[in-house]
């Protein structure tokens, strides 16, 4: 169970991810984030508390495996790895450098800690559920967590690894589901709508469970749920704002894959550090 301390913890932890997602965005280049700074929170809540992992022994048998099936959400995932000392924070300077550890898309071959190469969208899911059967070959009890983008379940291979979770009643699978409603050229509704989500997770045989995605304790409550379900797997749909933290970018398409200028940086730090000190004058 999630404790005050802990909580102030990952609180914090979050923060630090959405600071990093701006520096290693910088000025002048493209970065994504609006949906590194919507998933900031759970990937706080996955690497500070939920997971089992080993910094010193990335490949280490026994620990839970994260999939970032929404591989352009990868600066979220590099910031949580950076902190907990997978390679140093001075790497996060480097992202998107030609032969640099850490690519615009996760990749295995460069960047410990990473568990699959995503980014083509709708491969995240089917990846986790055939990890999720190797470790119960290997009888392991070890998890696997898949974060997948609302605007990725227009992709038909996430049913297809839906059903086959489902049909192979893998209860050490938890996808999570950063619903933030916009996708690259607008709002998701208005595209290629995906509505009802959580009906249809239910129908394909999923425990589904709502949250807001920006309240730690809400999602580590979720997580915890998702242990004592038997024989399904579960999907955390969390409720989140796109560009969270950064007024300017929140629910803003345009930050899906943003470039801000020199005066946008300095806002968006400036925004971080006033949520920052809010956050620890309210805790």
């Amino acid at each position: 169970m999630l404790d005050p301390k802990q909580q102030v913890q990952i609180e914090d932890l979050a923060w630090k991810i959405r600071y990093h997602v701006i520096e290693m965005t910088g000025v002048g280049k493209a970065g994504h984030i609006g949906g590194s700074c919507s998933a900031a929170d759970m990937v706080a809540a996955l690497y500070g508390w939920k997971l089992r992992h080993d910094p010193k022994m990335p490949r280490w048998t026994g620990r839970d495996r994260f999939v970032m099936s929404k591989g352009h959400a990868a600066l979220a995932q590099y910031a949580a790895l950076a902190e907990y000392g997978y390679f140093p924070l001075a790497e996060l300077k480097q992202v998107k450098k030609l032969n640099g550890m850490l690519q615009g898309h996760p990749d295995l071959t460069r960047t410990p800690g990473i568990e699959a190469n995503t980014g083509s969208l709708g491969q995240g899911l089917s990846i986790g559920v055939g990890m999720a059967l190797g470790l119960r070959l290997d009888r392991l009890d070890s998890k696997v967590y898949v974060m997948l983008g609302d605007g990725e379940l227009a992709e038909g291979q996430v049913w297809e690894a839906a059903m086959a979770a489902t049909n192979f009643k893998l209860d050490n699978l938890v996808g999570l589901l950063d619903h933030n409603r916009i996708q690259a050229t607008g709002e998701i509704a208005k595209r290629f709508t995906i509505a009802p989500i959580a009906e249809k997770w239910q129908a394909f045989g999923w425990q589904v469970l709502n949250i807001d995605g920006h309240d730690v304790p809400a999602i580590c409550a979720a997580l915890e749920q998702a242990d004592q379900v038997s024989g399904r797997p579960t999907m955390i749909i969390a409720h989140t704002v796109k560009g969270k933290g950064i007024p300017f970018a929140e629910n803003t398409a345009a930050y899906h894959n943003g470039i801000l200028t020199e005066e946008l940086f300095r806002e968006a730090i400036a925004s971080l550090e006033q949520n920052r000190r809010d956050q620890a004058c309210n805790g």
